[in-house]
């Protein structure tokens, strides 16, 4: 079940008010806005988020007044992007949640110094990311199993500085438990994510939705197909990946040997790259 109290559940109850309030079912609500009966029962509880088009369809119908669009201004206060603010309702209340990244360490899993250098230096944002983190010591519910898949390449690639990428990747080992584990895609060959990120939660009762990533903004969805085609791939991904401890130890080694070594050498990489080129 959805936390009620959040500004999402509370905006799916205003919309079941007006709903019954101009006596129509969700049926008869889903035929005249031509939007599905399920997606407005996901609204109404909460476990899913209304677009601009869905409130607009519904205030003309019900004749709030334009009210229910209104009511999503709460969305523009928030530090994440109207899409991502989306997912992070759902990922805060999530009894499971698989991530495979491609090209940075998973958002759930970075330091303060190397979100800093992922988001630009925009305070706000990092303090919104490393906030998401807070699952990891809920109560009610209580914490998800978290699973991560993250191909080998993104623990080479330099993200601020060399102490930055030690710390982060030493923070990788140090989060591994019973109930999150972190698998490593070895580098070489071809494999099915190669293209971009994603994420599939599970929610209480069971239902899931994905975050997909494209080049101009994230996708959440909660079209079966969508959700079914997202778990396929996470488990083919997760096929090519090492198991737990072969993955811990790939990452502590390239922790000592690509950002220890970089670091001796003046914290510069290139210059560790130029030496042993030559060599």
């Amino acid at each position: 079940m959805a936390d009620k109290y959040t500004p999402q559940a509370i905006w799916g109850r205003e919309l079941r008010h007006y709903r019954q309030v101009a006596g129509f079912t969700q049926a008869q609500l889903a035929q005249r806005i031509h939007f599905s009966e399920s997606l407005i029962s996901g609204i109404e509880t909460g476990q899913l988020p209304a677009s601009p088009e869905f409130a607009q369809a519904c205030d003309t119908t019900l004749s709030t007044g334009g009210a229910l669009h209104r009511l999503l201004d709460w969305r523009k206060g928030s530090p994440f992007p109207e899409w991502f603010g989306k997912w992070q309702d759902k990922e805060r209340v999530a009894t499971v949640v698989k991530a495979y990244e491609s090209l940075l360490i998973p958002g759930l899993l970075q330091t303060p110094a190397y979100a800093t250098e992922v988001l630009f230096g925009d305070e706000s944002a990092v303090q919104a990311r490393l906030a998401r983190q807070e699952i990891f010591m809920r109560r009610d519910p209580p914490p998800p199993m978290l699973r991560f898949v993250i191909d080998e390449s993104v623990l080479h690639r330099l993200i601020g500085t060399t102490e930055t990428m030690y710390e982060q990747l030493r923070h990788l080992v140090s989060v591994v438990s019973p109930r999150i584990s972190v698998q490593i895609v070895p580098v070489g060959g071809m494999h099915p994510g190669l293209d971009a990120g994603f994420m599939v939660a599970t929610l209480e009762g069971g239902s899931e939705l994905a975050y997909l990533d494209t080049a101009v903004r994230g996708l959440v969805t909660a079209d079966q197909d969508d959700v079914t085609a997202a778990m396929a791939k996470f488990e083919a991904i997760r096929v090519e990946a090492l198991p737990q401890q072969m993955s811990v130890d790939l990452i502590n080694r390239t922790a000592e040997d690509r950002w220890t070594s970089a670091t001796s050498l003046g914290g510069n990489p290139a210059t560790r790259v130029a030496m042993e080129e030559t060599a």
